[in-house]
């Protein structure tokens, strides 16, 4: 009986420890995991931004809206030159995205909107 206990206080502990981390830090592991690599642009807009990054010949972009709300229209685009863009387009809370192109040393176009406001980049990274 007592190694029964032992072993659902070590289950506690470590469920309590866990959640104490991702309260600590709820939108760290969030955000390192949207898009690897550095940040190469941000493009603001009325209603929103999109975030580009770039790692080994890849570039990795999102839109999130200006203000927290709940589903809206959202989209993201990224097209390497030459090639047709990859798109995510959707009702989302949070981002639309990531998508990921490899574009290595080819300009590409970004572009995102949420609701009726948008971005388009033109030919960068180049």
């Amino acid at each position: 009986m007592g190694a029964l206990r032992r072993r659902v206080a070590l289950g506690m502990a470590v469920l309590a420890t866990s959640g104490v981390i991702a309260l600590a830090a709820p939108g760290t592991a969030q955000a390192a995991s949207v898009c690897p690599g550095r940040r190469v642009a941000t493009l603001p807009f009325d209603t929103g931004t999109v975030h580009v990054f770039r790692r080994n010949g890849y570039v990795c972009a999102y839109t999130v809206p200006e203000k927290a709300g709940g589903k809206r229209v959202m989209s993201v685009s990224v097209q390497a030159r030459g090639n047709r863009p990859v798109v995510d387009r959707g009702r989302y809370i949070r981002r639309a995205g990531p998508v990921t192109v490899h574009a290595g040393h080819r300009c590409v176009r970004v572009e995102g909107a949420v609701g009726g406001g948008s971005v388009r980049s033109g030919w960068i990274l180049c």
